[in-house]
């Protein structure tokens, strides 16, 4: 019964993947000031999801600035022209909606939501938000403090610190090598005019993406749009360039020593992005490694060997690089025989092809779950930006479908024998060493 529960809840979710397919996922087009605008119809749904996105990540900082984008981020809502920060956030809780801006590495994302009848005044919050924030020298102050404060926590999660640790190892002197969030020493040192001046160079029209996902039509989304953000003016310079990351230098190992009970593994090198050939059948391969409770490195490390109270692998691109990482939580004690499983189960790949019986759950899984990745207006939003901000198309969720279900046993292994070398990782250990 239960076999036959998973069957038809998998033809559910497929038959509700087929249903996306029937009418393309957004309308798309670009504005007279170079913004691309994305609208996906979703009548049922009375909440209007707008995503504004510009290309002002961490990869444009100075590198003795490491932080600045996530500070931008942090502070764009904290004042504008009009409005103080706590005006702005009373304003947008009074009609029950949502204004909250932040940046990442590729990129710095404005994201508004609100009921429909409410759109013009949510617009005009957004609005003066990304146009014209003022960047309080109190603000700014207030949220260096408290991003110094997340750093420090975040030292007692032994995931991030070796999270933080993996990065240069993969990325060498490549932007993406350093903590988006920044250290507590370069955050401290930033000022309001380090703020200021990175708004001013990288927040433009012309690398920006706007997603509007909810009860709102096409022409209704570009008036709208165009009567909040076409007098955003585009830089008589163009956008600043941002090369790939080169390939990984030799792997290192590196331990850091905390004093815990448990450690941390986690092992890391590049990889590729979503439009390399090998990147569908890289997937399908890390799903079967480490993806859920039925991969090989779940039955071996935590439910055969019970050396593990968590372990996974999976693929992470971004716009200018990729990586494919392993992680386990084990007792100090078990590391070694924990490190021996996972560089184990990475060379089988490279030497025996998996089972049918393994392939076809994989893809079953990948394509089957990938409906939900749609199912709220914001998620659509958001996965409007991804595959925008990366060049992927507003076809890839047909890609993504047609790239899973092509993969083959001789792919996988094919794959592995590129990505799952065990030498060709780095390695991070968090615990407490002798």
């Amino acid at each position: 019964m239960k076999r036959a529960s998973t069957v038809v809840l998998l033809l559910v979710m497929l038959v509700g993947f087929a249903s996306l397919e029937a009418a393309p996922l957004a309308h798309r087009e670009v504005l007279p000031n170079g913004i691309v605008l994305l609208v996906a119809e979703r009548p049922a749904i009375p909440i209007v999801a707008v995503r504004l996105f510009t290309r002002a990540g961490a990869v444009l900082e100075p590198p003795d600035k490491a932080g600045l984008a996530n500070l931008v981020g942090a502070a764009l809502t904290r004042g504008t022209a009009k409005h103080t920060g706590p005006e702005l956030d009373a304003a947008i809780e009074f009609v029950g909606g949502s204004l909250e801006a932040g940046s990442g590495r590729d990129g710095m994302t404005v994201s508004l939501s609100v009921l429909k009848k409410d759109l013009a005044l949510g617009l005009g919050l957004l609005q003066e938000v990304v146009l014209s924030p003022t960047f309080p020298e109190a603000e700014v102050k207030r949220k260096v403090s408290e991003i110094q404060a997340a750093i420090k926590r975040s030292e007692e999660n032994p995931e991030a610190v070796a999270a933080r640790a993996l990065s240069p190892l993969v990325y060498d002197s490549h932007p993406y090598g350093r903590p988006a969030e920044g250290t507590v020493d370069t955050v401290g040192k930033l000022t309001r005019d380090d703020v200021v001046a990175f708004y001013r160079q990288h927040v433009r029209p012309d690398t920006a993406i706007v997603a509007v996902v909810g009860a709102i039509t096409v022409s209704e989304a570009r008036q709208a749009i165009v009567q909040a953000l076409g007098g955003w003016k585009r830089p008589a310079t163009a956008p600043p360039a941002v090369s790939d990351a080169s390939p990984m230098p030799a792997p290192q190992e590196k331990k850091i020593s905390r004093d815990l009970t448990q450690a941390t593994i986690l092992m890391g090198r590049q990889a590729v992005r979503q439009k390399d050939p090998d990147y569908f059948p890289l997937v399908v391969s890390s799903y079967i490694l480490g993806g859920g409770s039925a991969s090989r490195l779940y039955s071996r490390v935590r439910e055969e060997g019970g050396q593990a109270y968590a372990v996974y692998s999976y693929v992470s691109p971004a716009r200018y690089g990729a990586s494919f990482a392993v992680s386990a939580q084990t007792r100090t004690a078990e590391v070694a025989k924990v490190l021996d499983t996972l560089r184990g189960e990475l060379d089988r790949m490279t030497r025996e092809p998996v089972s049918d019986g393994e392939l076809n759950l994989a893809k079953s899984y990948l394509i089957g779950s990938f409906p939900f990745r749609l199912d709220t207006s914001s998620k659509v939003a958001d996965f409007l930006l991804g595959i925008e901000s990366q060049d992927l198309g507003l076809d890839y969720a047909d890609t993504y479908r047609a790239g899973v279900g092509r993969v083959t046993v001789a792919d996988v292994q094919r794959v592995a024998a590129k990505f799952f070398t065990p030498g060709q990782f780095n390695r991070v250990v968090v615990g407490k060493f002798p």
